[in-house]
């Protein structure tokens, strides 16, 4: 699973606030399949989407969407 984002401090605010609530994340370059105005992005596991869920709503995160590798695709799973 992978985070996208329209700001590099929104990235970063989330990247904080996913270790703060221990949970497993990496900071990775935006796929170029995804059109976001962020160059980075956090990829997560998948068991950990309605964490990772909670986090984003609960903190007013400004995500561009979360997204599912599909092969070689990304397919949005929330925008």
């Amino acid at each position: 699973m992978l985070i996208a984002f329209d700001s590099t401090q929104q990235a970063l605010r989330a990247e904080m606030l996913l270790e703060y609530a221990d949970i497993e994340i990496d900071i990775c370059p935006t796929p170029k399949q995804i059109t976001a105005g962020c160059a980075l992005s956090i990829h997560f596991s998948e068991a950990d989407l309605v964490a990772v869920q909670g986090v984003i709503e609960q903190e007013k995160v400004e995500i561009r969407g979360i997204y599912k590798q599909v092969a070689d695709q990304y397919e949005a799973v929330i925008m």
